[in-house]
């Protein structure tokens, strides 16, 4: 049974940085891509980044390029997201997933191809 739990989120000032950390388990990490979305109340969940399974290829969502940084350790079986220069507007409930299917194409942006979803860590930014 796959499995994602999300850590890391909180409250922090604009400007601020957090790192979201997800944990995976019930099958062999390396051998996915891994997302992170985003949700704000009253919005469509959101693209924000990816990692290929095989690292480094990586892509981001325009608001977040240059700000957020998507990695991964396969000897930890965990996906992160270092969010630097935070604002107010990234304000959501942050969510990792991963395909059903192994290897594949790069980038998967869109929230069809993820089937596996963890339950999500809010973050929230104050101006």
């Amino acid at each position: 049974q796959v499995q994602l739990v999300e850590s890391g989120g909180g409250l922090v000032q604009a400007g601020g940085s957090l790192r979201l950390s997800c944990a995976a388990s019930g099958r062999t990490f390396s051998s996915y891509t891994m997302g992170w979305f985003r949700q704000a109340p009253g919005k469509e969940r959101e693209f924000v980044a990816t990692i290929r399974w095989s690292g480094p290829i990586t892509y981001y969502a325009d608001s977040v390029k240059g700000r957020f940084t998507i990695s991964r350790d396969n000897a930890k079986n965990t996906v992160y997201l270092q969010m630097n220069s935070l604002k107010p507007e990234d304000t959501a409930v942050y969510y990792c997933a991963s395909p059903k299917n192994p290897y594949g194409p790069a980038p998967l942006v869109s929230r069809n191809n993820y089937d596996y979803w963890g339950q999500g860590t809010q973050v929230t930014v104050s101006s």
